[in-house]
C-alpha cells in the first residue's frame, strides 16, 4: 500500500481517519489556509510524484468552502505530478441540481463535476447519489457506492410486522430494494413539493395499518419531507416509525423537529457527514468509511467494485450470463 496517498480537506477529517486505518495507511497532512481577501489556498505535505492520490471531502456546510478546498487540493495534486487523482465525495451534495424544472435555472450537478474534472480528477469515489443521471455528468469514472447493506443488517434484527416506506416514488426503487433485503413488504407516499422546506403528501400507496414503519431516504437535510410522511402514516394507522437515511445532514433545527415527533422511535444514519453538535440518544449513525476502504484498495489494485454489492443492489449486478466479466 505504499503508492496510496490519502489526503483530507476541513469537511469531515475524522472520517479519512477512519478510512486510512482500515487501508493501513497514513492520513497525509494537508495546510489549508485563508489570505486576508478570503482566498483559500491548499498546500500538500507529502510527496505525491507518480503517486496514487486520494482526497476524502464531503460537500457538506459550508458547501462551498469545501468544494474549493476540494478543488485546490485536486489542482495541487496534478501539479506535483499525481499519478493517479480520486476525488473521494462522501456526500455529493450538489446531487440535487440535478436538472432544469424551470426556465433559467442553473444545474449544478453538472456544473460541479466538469469543475473537477478541470481541476484534474481522473476518478471520483461517491456513496448513494441523490438521482442516478447524475453518474452521467461526469467525463471521468464514477463509482458510486451504496449503504443499503449497512443499513438493512441493522435493522434485521427487528423488522418483524414492518413495512419499508420511501417519502416518494422517486425513491421507491430504493426503498423496494430495502424491502427485499429485509423481507418485509414496501410502500410509498405520493409527494408534491412546493418549495424548499414545504412538501404535501396526499395519500400513502401500500398498507401500513398495524405496521412498523422504516421510513428511507436518501438523505435528511431540514427533515419536513419525514415529518409530513410519518404525520400521515400515523393518521392511515401505523404502530411507528424508525427513519434511515443515507446522508443525515440535519440542517438548521430538524433534529430537534424530529425528536419532537413521538411517533418516530429511532433514526439511523451513517457517517458520510460529521455527526450533529445536538445529541439525541434515538440517533444511530452506522459507519461506511470500511465500504470506502475496500472500495479504494480495489480501485488501487484494478479490481471491480461493484462485485462489493452483488446481492445487494441489482443496479450493481452484471447482465445475466456475463458474471465471469465483471
Amino acid at each position: 500500500m505504499k503508492d496510496i496517498i490519502v489526503f483530507s480537506g476541513s469537511a469531515h477529517e475524522p472520517f479519512a481517519e477512519q478510512v486510512c486505518q482500515h487501508l493501513g495507511v497514513r492520513l497525509s497532512p494537508v495546510n489549508i489556509s485563508r489570505f486576508s481577501n478570503d482566498c483559500l489556498q491548499a498546500q500538500l505535505l507529502t510527496n505525491v510524484r507518480q503517486r496514487d492520490v486520494y482526497i476524502v471531502q464531503p460537500l457538506v456546510p459550508p458547501t462551498q468552502d469545501h468544494l474549493m478546498e476540494l478543488l485546490l487540493m485536486v489542482q495541487a495534486a496534478r501539479g506535483a505530478s499525481a499519478d493517479q487523482i480520486t476525488a473521494v465525495i462522501p456526500h455529493y451534495s450538489y446531487a440535487r441540481s440535478d436538472k432544469k424544472d424551470a426556465s433559467r435555472i442553473s444545474v449544478g450537478g453538472r456544473l460541479v463535476a466538469d469543475m473537477l474534472s478541470t481541476a484534474g480528477v481522473d476518478r471520483v469515489l461517491t456513496m448513494q447519489l441523490h438521482a442516478p443521471q447524475v453518474q452521467s455528468f461526469f467525463s471521468v469514472p464514477v463509482d458510486q457506492l451504496t449503504a443499503m447493506g449497512v443499513l438493512a443488517r441493522y435493522f434485521q434484527e427487528h423488522c418483524e410486522n414492518s413495512v419499508v416506506v420511501s417519502p416518494d416514488f422517486g425513491n421507491a426503487k430504493s426503498a423496494s430494494t430495502f424491502a427485499r433485503l429485509l423481507g418485509v413488504p414496501v410502500a410509498a407516499g405520493s409527494k408534491r413539493r412546493l418549495g424548499d422546506n414545504r412538501v404535501v403528501i396526499d395519500t400513502i400507496v401500500g398498507d401500513v395499518v398495524g405496521k412498523h414503519c422504516i421510513v428511507m431516504d436518501d438523505e435528511i437535510a431540514t427533515g419536513g419531507s419525514i415529518l409530513e410522511l410519518v404525520r400521515k402514516l400515523k393518521d392511515q394507522g401505523a404502530v411507528d416509525a424508525s427513519v434511515t437515511c443515507t446522508h443525515g445532514l440535519f440542517a438548521g433545527n430538524a433534529l430537534e423537529k424530529l425528536s419532537g415527533e413521538k411517533f418516530i422511535t429511532e433514526i439511523v444514519s451513517t457517517d458520510t457527514v460529521p455527526e450533529p453538535a445536538e445529541h439525541w440518544p434515538e440517533l444511530h449513525v452506522l459507519s461506511v468509511a470500511p465500504l470506502f476502504a475496500e472500495a479504494i484498495d480495489r480501485i488501487h489494485n484494478g479490481k471491480s467494485v461493484s462485485k462489493m454489492f452483488e446481492g445487494i443492489d441489482p443496479v450493481y449486478a452484471p447482465p445475466k450470463g456475463q458474471e465471469g466479466l465483471f
